[in-house]
Parts: structure tokens; sequence; C-alpha cells
């Protein structure tokens, strides 16, 4: 646990407890903690009873794996999507970026993830399963949508040649996404132009 000389037990354990999410350092942490103690206690209550149903009332969903409160998410239920257009994206994350820019009509699948060897993450890791099911009902374009990472780029070649035989078209997005970047940091006009502008995969000129 941290320690804060004068802090009461409790709201140490908060400030720790903020600390730990991804961009709050400790100052920002107790900046918050010390805001909630200042809040009327129903507040606290409310948040409390937020975070814990968030685990219970949000789950993935069983088709494309992003996040959903029912079995299925609200994009594969949207009728008016072209479900025969696949935007393959490693996390669930990602699809939340991507619906930022508007461009985008199609249903996505979340990989789960991007090989690494070096992580251990390879096929095994990847929903592949599920991708090949679909692939096989009618889908006529898979648009590679991972990271323009060393291991996006490998991953985003190993799905293209998983699936070269196929007669479907295998597209890439475009270099909008600068080279190093994660989808969950860019923004929404950076994505919308690598998707109009997404080009046909040739492995040959790689």
């Amino acid at each position: 646990m941290i320690q804060l000389p004068g802090v009461p037990t409790p709201l140490a354990r908060v400030i720790e407890m903020l600390a730990s999410l991804p961009g709050i350092g400790p100052k920002t942490a107790m900046r918050l903690g010390l805001n909630l103690l200042s809040r009327p206690a129903a507040d606290s209550t409310q948040l409390a009873e937020t975070l814990k149903s968030l685990h219970e009332q949000v789950g993935f969903c069983e088709t494309c794996g992003c996040f959903a409160e029912q079995e299925r998410c609200q994009f594969c239920e949207d009728t008016r999507r072209n479900e025969a257009v696949i935007c393959l994206v490693e996390q669930p994350v990602d699809v939340l970026m991507m619906e930022r820019g508007h461009a985008y009509r199609g249903v996505y699948h979340v990989l789960g993830g991007r090989l690494s060897p070096i992580d251990g993450i390879g096929p095994e890791q990847l929903r592949l399963a599920a991708l090949d099911k679909r692939v096989e009902q009618g889908v006529r374009e898979l648009i590679l949508a991972t990271s323009a990472t060393v291991d996006g780029e490998a991953t985003a070649y190993f799905l293209a040649n998983r699936y070269e035989q196929q007669d479907i078209r295998i597209s890439r997005i475009a270099r909008g996404v600068p080279e190093g970047g994660e989808l969950e940091y860019l923004d929404e006009h950076t994505l919308s132009r690598a998707l109009e502008q997404r080009v046909h995969w040739d492995a040959a000129a790689l």
C-alpha cells in the first residue's frame, strides 16, 4: 500500500486504486481521492454501485467479440450494416475508435490480440476459429485494421495468407495510421481517412 503520512488508511486505499489506472499518477490520484471524500456520501455510493455493475452488465459479443450488454453487440444487431464486409481489429476498444470516424458501415471481428511470439501469443490465442466460420458464410471483404506496429503488421500478413485462397477481397487500412501507432490513440479524422483509402493487400509489394 502507498505510504502517505497523515492520510487515513481507507483514503490511502482509494488513492492507491486510482493510481493504478492508466494515465493517473500519484498526485492526480490524491486529488481525485480528496474530491471524492469532499462529496456527499451518496455520490461515492452511486459510483461504487456503478463500478460494481460494470462487470455484471458488460460482456463481449458472441459474434464479433466487441463490448456488449446482451449476447450480441449493437453493431452486429444493426441490420443496416453490411455483414459481407468484416473489419478485423485487435481489441474491443479498437471498434469504438473506428466508429468515431462514422465512415464504416460493415461489421467487425475482434481478434483478441495480435501475434507476438516474444509474449507467447500465437494463432491459437486469437479468435480465428470464429472468424473462419464467418468467412464461410459469404464474406466478400476482410479489412485488416491491425495496428501499424511490427506485431500488427505480422498479424495482418498472417491473416492475408490465411485467407488468400478464399474468394474474398483482402484490404489493409491506408497509412493514415502512423507507424508504431495504436488505434486507441488516433483521432476520428485519421481513422476515417485510413478506411476510405484502404488498399488491396499485395504480398509481393511488401
